[in-house]
């Protein structure tokens, strides 16, 4: 059980501190909730801080369980989803149509940190079905970095070790994989959702 998000965030920070100082480290959170997190391990380590822009792609009668992911280049898919090409076509489309916006707020006054040769740290507040998570590790990987990494505080143990084995993830740290898992929230005592205004802060306070 964590306390809040900076208490997750510095638990993360702990466990990542081989990583400290070393000048090719990114910080890539996952908005929104990742960003708190993300903003403390990036301080600890004295490393850079951005964010990872995808969406994920919810059951048509239960938005909720997330049967995929997409990003501006890639869509990844649960496999045995017995849901129509129609809705998944409708559904990509009006996600990256959001994250267009979003990628609009979060990059006003700058571009997104070059990954190529980046030992690339990928942070959430935790995650479920993993889906989210692994379209962005795929999107990492496209750019060739030296090394990807998914830490989290609290996952599922089948999530964490489908992770584990994807050929695009080098290393996953998970601080707690509980039995009884149902949602990310059920592990924080206070888990209130961010805005997007309050995530871009974050972020824009980190990097001024």
């Amino acid at each position: 059980m964590f306390k809040d998000r900076i208490d997750a965030g510095e638990q993360l920070a702990k466990k990542l501190s081989s990583y400290k100082d070393k000048e090719n480290v990114v910080i890539l959170a996952i908005p929104r909730g990742g960003l708190p997190l993300g903003a403390i391990v990036a301080k600890s380590l004295n490393a850079q801080l951005d964010v990872a822009l995808s969406k994920k792609i919810g059951h048509p009668f239960n938005k909720e369980f997330a049967i995929g992911a997409v990003s501006l280049n890639n869509i990844i898919l649960d496999d045995n989803i017995e849901v129509s090409i129609d809705y998944i076509e409708k559904e990509k489309k009006r996600l990256r149509e959001k994250l267009k916006k979003r990628q609009a707020q979060y990059y006003k006054n700058r571009f997104p940190i070059a990954l190529k040769d980046k030992i690339v740290i990928i942070i959430d507040d935790g995650i479920a079905t993993g889906n989210t998570i692994r379209v962005t590790a795929q999107l990492v990987y496209d750019q060739k970095p030296e090394k990807i990494m998914i830490a989290i505080p609290v996952a599922p143990k089948s999530t964490v070790q489908k992770l584990r084995d994807a050929t695009y993830v080098d290393e996953v740290v998970c601080l707690e994989t509980p039995f009884n898992f149902q949602a990310v929230g059920q592990f924080y005592m206070d888990f209130d959702q961010l805005s997007d205004e309050e995530a871009i802060k974050i972020l824009e306070d980190f990097n001024s």
